[in-house]
């Protein structure tokens, strides 16, 4: 017996031309592999050309659909498109408080206020009130493209991107924990998409390349249908909006003429599994993206994490050549641990140029730098925190560059600078660290390895061979060793290498069509 698919509501429009409106969004949640229940809030007469007529649906009508529903196929996640009145959407808002007292239910909210078409305008003033007064607030994310934006904000018009984090951060101001404005109306960027992400967690651009097409009726049903899926399915607002920036270029790359206007778009499944969908996000308001480096990849495999400079030595000695020094910072650090580390950095670094070994410094690229390093390792939040100039320095410096990522906002940040190699982790439970994210395990991390575009390195829970041997099946170019190295290297690291050259006689992990959540969501096990 199959699994029960996770349900989500859709309140929405009906386009008698199959473009947009609950067509797009069945076709989403399709792809996505989640049950969409259909309620009609408005009846629409459109063609590719133009919208000729709107009907708002009676709300006896809209209440009676969605009582039906509630008793039989309550959902995790409700989405709203065209609602057609202020009547229309204060009925949306009391079924969500209804529905809530029962238990979470998530919001996506799209304000569809004009019709892309032309021909007819969707929302009047009231309207437009309602949803700030009523949606906005209720809102777990919100979709508007960037004219819905500043109508919602009652701002004069504009196209500067730089705009967009401005209206986000105040659309924020009224309820709604995470807004994405789309920007597949608008200018590009280097031939790029932009969408603007703003959410507790996350906080850049989504770039993708400009799909060349005239047919992109209904891709913004498609994608805030998409990031409704992608919530009922577990991810967290950020990681959905990856996966509908994923699904809505799919969607752009499949359109197809239907008429003599714009045709539709078309979501199916599998686009989660291509690696040329997955956007590109920026680490600031500048919409920068690193170029990838030429003169082809490190070579990585075992790669060894260590807190001091004798400890370097050991698994020089025991024949490793990718080494992590990782000095620990206490609470307080002083001059004396300043010494400390600068004496570790140096001595590890000297060390591995007379090896030939390729030594990473955590967190401290600057000392890297001075003391002839080959590289660095940052996680996500120390690179937020060096800011533009921080990192075209890091840039400029030539040393090679390793950053964590944990979910899948991280994985299209470290994306979008171009690294030597992207660590996916924690693979399975660790302890050598508190962090709030879920374990990926080998289906996450072959789907990493398949996405990235760049070397992945494994690590987190990796405690014996055997998990040696499962990452590397995965197709991870690297293999971090902590705990597993235990207090003679010598002796353990020839089992760990037969380990991971082991795994190239095996099959390899086959990457899934679609990833696991990775951080744990209001209302789940995890």
């Amino acid at each position: 017996m199959s699994a029960r698919r996770p349900v989500i509501w859709s309140i929405a429009g009906t386009d008698s031309g199959s473009g947009a409106g609950l067509a797009a969004d069945q076709r989403a949640a399709d792809a996505f592999g989640v049950h969409l229940c259909g309620v009609v809030a408005a009846v629409t007469a459109q063609n590719s050309r133009a919208v000729t007529h709107v009907e708002p649906l009676p709300v006896e009508l809209l209440e009676a659909q969605l009582g039906a529903l509630a008793g039989d196929m309550p959902p995790c996640v409700v989405k709203t498109g065209l609602l057609g009145g202020a009547q229309q959407v204060r009925c949306v808002a009391r079924w969500i408080d209804r529905l809530r007292e029962r238990g979470p239910v998530a919001l996506v909210v799209d304000p569809v206020l004009d019709a892309s078409s032309g021909g007819a305008e969707f929302a009047d003033a009231a309207t437009v009130q309602a949803y700030r007064e009523e949606l906005l607030p209720r809102a777990s994310a919100i979709t508007p493209n960037r004219h819905e934006a500043r109508r919602l904000l009652d701002r004069a018009g504009g196209d500067a991107p730089n705009q967009l984090p401005s209206d986000a951060r105040a659309l924020r101001e009224r309820g709604p924990a995470v807004v994405c404005i789309t920007g597949g109306d608008s200018a590009d960027v280097d031939g790029r998409a932009l969408d603007w992400l703003d959410g507790p967690r996350a906080q850049g651009w989504l770039a993708a390349p400009r799909v060349a097409t005239h047919h992109s009726h209904g891709s913004g049903c498609t994608f805030a249908s998409s990031l409704a899926a992608a919530l009922a399915l577990g991810f967290v607002a950020e990681d959905a909006a990856v996966l509908a920036k994923m699904a809505t270029t799919h969607a752009l790359r499949r359109g197809y003429a239907a008429g003599t206007g714009p045709g539709p778009v078309q979501c199916a499944p599998g686009f989660a599994a291509d690696p040329t969908l997955l956007p590109l996000m920026s680490f600031g308001e500048s919409p920068r993206f690193a170029v990838a480096r030429s003169g082809g990849s490190v070579p990585l495999a075992l790669y060894a994490i260590v807190d001091d400079a004798r400890r370097v030595a050991q698994v020089l000695t025991a024949g490793l050549r990718t080494v992590q020094l990782r000095v620990k910072r206490p609470a307080h650090p002083d001059a004396a641990w300043q010494a400390h580390l600068r004496q570790n950095v140096r001595h590890s670094a000297a060390a591995c140029r007379n090896a030939g070994a390729l030594l990473f410094v955590n967190d401290h690229w600057a000392l890297a730098q001075e003391f002839g390093a080959g590289g660095v390792h940052l996680g996500q939040e120390d690179l937020l925190a060096l800011g533009d100039a921080g990192r075209d320095a890091l840039a400029a410096s030539g040393l090679a560059l390793g950053i964590s990522s944990h979910s899948l906002w991280e994985l299209a940040r470290a994306k979008g600078l171009a690294p030597c190699y992207i660590a996916c982790g924690p693979v399975w439970p660790t302890l050598t660290k508190a962090m709030p994210w879920l374990p990926q395990r080998e289906q996450n991390l072959a789907w990493w390895c398949r996405m990235a575009g760049t070397p992945v390195v494994a690590i987190g829970g990796i405690l014996s061979a055997s998990a040696v041997t499962a990452a590397a099946r995965c197709g991870a170019a690297g293999v971090c060793l902590v705990r597993v190295l235990g207090n003679d290297p010598i002796a353990t690291v020839p089992g760990l290498q037969a380990a991971f050259e082991a795994a190239a006689a095996l099959p390899e992990f086959a990457a899934p069509a679609m990833p696991c959540p990775s951080l744990p969501t209001p209302g789940s096990s995890g």
